[in-house]
């Protein structure tokens, strides 16, 4: 069965259930149209230094320059109009329902994913971004349709309700970049539902959910999709170290932005930990 956007029950009852929602047509055509020409700028160099790229060509056509990219990570930290995104009203207010009042987010990742493009194994979000709450949450904003040819995202329905991170591998799989692969699970591939939705369109999806997306098999073209990572702001991020005789249990990642309501923790300050890179796909190597 193909998940399309459309009526339904509550929002929050929806994403307790099933761990992911879809939001219709949240950004307008022309946000669309905008987030699109700024991911050709990011890809250009033309908003700031992002690790890893490959050096722009003379005389390269828009396309073939944004070709050459997988995923750039931190686009907000690169573009005024990724950083509104991450904080658009569409978004922000239905999260409210899912995560509550106070909302920060710490991560944003501008997949690109032209034709022949590898997807991600099989894994949870909550895996490499640790909320104490377990708030954790993904908006995934499809900035041209989403499909099973072009290698949309698919889910195992109500996978988070356990709360389990299950164990993890390397994997030697092609059609996967150089994400971990999770594995171990009490869930049937079989029971996999592709989530299919229109440019614009958002869709939510809780940290301990599993999911994965397979190669772009169209002919030619895209699926590009913006994706930010939101959580409580009322909750600690034990995401990278605390230092030295800091007890785990304070460890609080700053590198973050406020999207709703009051930071409990404001008087830490911000940081500006993480900056933009490319995402690694097998064929430009699994170093980790």
């Amino acid at each position: 069965m193909t998940v399309r956007a459309g009526a339904g029950k509550d929002l929050a009852t929806r994403f307790r259930r099933d761990g992911y929602a879809v939001l219709p047509a949240a950004l307008s055509p022309d946000e669309v149209d905008g987030l699109r020409a700024e991911t050709v700028r990011i890809c250009r160099g033309q908003r700031g230094a992002v690790e890893g790229a490959p050096v722009p060509v003379e005389g390269e056509s828009d396309d073939d320059t944004v070709r050459r990219f997988l995923c750039v990570h931190y686009p907000h930290k690169l573009s005024s109009l990724m950083l509104d995104t991450m904080r658009h009203p569409a978004v922000v207010g239905p999260l409210t329902e899912v995560i509550g009042p106070d909302i920060k987010s710490m991560q944003s990742m501008l997949f690109v994913k032209s034709e022949g493009r590898p997807g991600q194994a099989w894994h949870q979000d909550e895996m490499f971004i640790p909320t104490r709450d377990r708030s954790l949450t993904a908006a995934w904003l499809a900035l041209d349709d989403a499909t099973v040819d072009n290698g949309c995202l698919w889910v195992l329905p109500g996978s988070h309700r356990p709360g389990v991170i299950y164990p993890n591998r390397e994997h030697d799989d092609a059609r996967y970049d150089c994400t971990v692969q999770s594995y171990g699970f009490p869930y049937d591939e079989a029971d996999a539902v592709p989530v299919e939705i229109a440019a614009g369109s958002v869709l939510l999806f809780h940290g301990y959910l599993l999911h994965r997306s397979l190669p772009n098999n169209g002919r030619r073209g895209f699926r590009r999709a913006l994706v930010n990572h939101y959580m409580s702001a009322s909750s600690l991020l034990p995401w990278a170290h605390p230092g030295i005789e800091v007890p785990m249990a304070q460890a609080d990642f700053r590198d973050i932005v406020l999207v709703a309501g009051n930071d409990p923790y404001a008087y830490k300050g911000t940081t500006g930990i993480r900056t933009p890179r490319v995402r690694r796909d097998r064929s430009g190597g699994c170093d980790r």
